[in-house]
């Protein structure tokens, strides 16, 4: 029996045992990782190179995009690492890190999705006053509030959660993640951190609910709108944020709201992989393919650097005929 002071590491779950499968393993978490990473990585560049792209929404994507690069980063990393190096332990303080800002991303995460929702609805609903209302020191102040929400949500969980004692240190998740920490606890003390969950689903389905009730007002706004090609342009920038919403909500939801038991579902794996590793790769395709200003961006970005080391090349190739 192991409690929380004896327990130096925990044991992960390995997605196989035979080699070829561990190595198959890696290259696809590598190629995912990569994907989300460049994605992110551009949208943020993106965003801080082109002054176009210096308004409210793209202030807030460029946040989401870094809370994305952070949430895969604490999870992924570590699963590729395991399987290239057929291991499977964590340490102590490592899963209390993972559960802290994989809690952190996400929290915060989430109330930055709902800011933009509100700076969706005020663009689109109350366009004379948004630039009152939306000014640079309220979305700085709106952005900070989001991550503060986020570093205090992910204390309370990390406290919750690892105040307790563990029966086992075998973890049914490719990384610790708090469900399948409370099927080990050998404590009743696990009922608080339930309730933190259940009160954390509540904050989430309040979120989703009022960005709901934001798109709701939009799309009402947008059927008022005479011109097409006007309502049609408001729509397309509101889908997007819609459908990434949905998705990140509704999986987090499927996969904490369920109390602890103490047998594991393989839903509780597939689940896991939708949450960690759907959005950060989903966003940035989603607000790069429909949104025509990101991929201007975008491409001016890459012929800057095209032509910056051609002209790089160029100079280079003549100064070796110069001193040849």
């Amino acid at each position: 029996m192991l409690n929380h002071t004896s327990t130096a590491e925990f044991l992960l779950l390995t997605f196989s045992e035979i080699r070829e499968l561990q190595i198959t393993h890696f290259f696809m978490f590598l190629v995912v990782y990569l994907v989300a990473m460049s994605g992110n990585l551009s949208i943020i560049f993106a965003v801080v190179l082109d002054y176009h792209l210096h308004t409210p929404m793209y202030f807030f994507l460029m946040n989401l995009a870094m809370l994305d690069l952070g949430s895969i980063s604490v999870t992924v990393p570590k699963s590729m690492a395991n399987s290239l190096l057929s291991n499977r332990s964590i340490s102590y303080s490592g899963c209390v890190a993972q559960v802290f800002f994989y809690v952190f991303f996400a929290g915060s995460d989430l109330a930055l999705l709902t800011v933009m929702a509100y700076d969706r609805y005020v663009a689109i609903c109350n366009p004379l006053q948004y630039e009152r209302i939306m000014h640079k020191r309220a979305c700085v102040q709106m952005a900070i509030s989001a991550w503060v929400s986020g570093i205090l949500y992910a204390t309370l969980h990390t406290l919750g959660t690892f105040s307790l004692s563990f029966c086992s240190n075998y973890i049914n998740q490719f990384f610790c993640e708090i469900p399948q920490l409370l099927k080990l606890s050998c404590s009743d003390l696990y009922l608080v951190e339930v309730g933190f969950l259940v009160l954390g689903c509540c904050i989430g389905l309040i979120c989703f609910i009022f960005i709901l009730e934001s798109y709701r007002e939009i799309l009402m706004t947008v059927l008022r709108i005479p011109s097409k090609h006007v309502s049609k342009k408001a729509f397309s920038t509101c889908l997007p944020h819609l459908i990434v919403v949905s998705i990140f909500i509704f999986s987090l939801i499927l996969a904490y709201e369920r109390p602890p038991t103490k047998i594991s579902s393989n839903l509780d794996i597939v689940f896991a992989v939708i949450y960690i590793i759907i959005p950060p790769i989903l966003n940035p395709f989603i607000y790069s393919v429909r949104n025509k200003e990101i991929k201007i961006a975008l491409w001016k970005l890459i012929f800057t650097k095209l032509f910056f080391f051609l002209a790089l090349f160029i100079s280079n190739t003549c100064f070796i005929i110069v001193q040849s």
